[in-house]
């Protein structure tokens, strides 16, 4: 039985941000991409992920083994979803933020 994991906490957005920006990623590499995540709380989230169904790890047979992590079509789509609540979040900010202008400037 698969577990399905909360998407809680600010770096599994973060990381689904990443992946989808640069398509592929290995573990250093979004580690750099994501400045203030612990080893632990990223490799965490990501084999969280991964039993998730949002994110596909690959492990290339070589001397050190090169893994790679990349979102699947569910980790896109979900990506997409947030992107589009992201949105609203950020004009709805614009449109509280002008109105408390519009307000403050009214009562002067």
């Amino acid at each position: 039985m698969v577990r399905a994991h909360s998407l809680s906490g600010k770096w599994k957005g973060l990381i689904l941000w990443e992946l989808d920006a640069h398509r592929v990623r290995r573990f250093s590499e979004l580690r750099r991409g994501l400045p203030g995540v612990s080893e632990k709380m990223l490799t965490q989230h990501l084999r969280e992920m991964e039993e998730d169904g949002l994110v596909h790890r690959e492990i290339h047979a070589e001397v050190p083994p090169r893994v790679e992590y990349s979102l699947t079509e569910h980790g896109r789509t979900l990506d997409q979803a947030l992107g589009l609540l992201g949105a609203w979040g950020v004009e709805r900010i614009r449109r509280e933020g002008s109105e408390a202008v519009e307000t403050a400037t009214a009562s002067h």
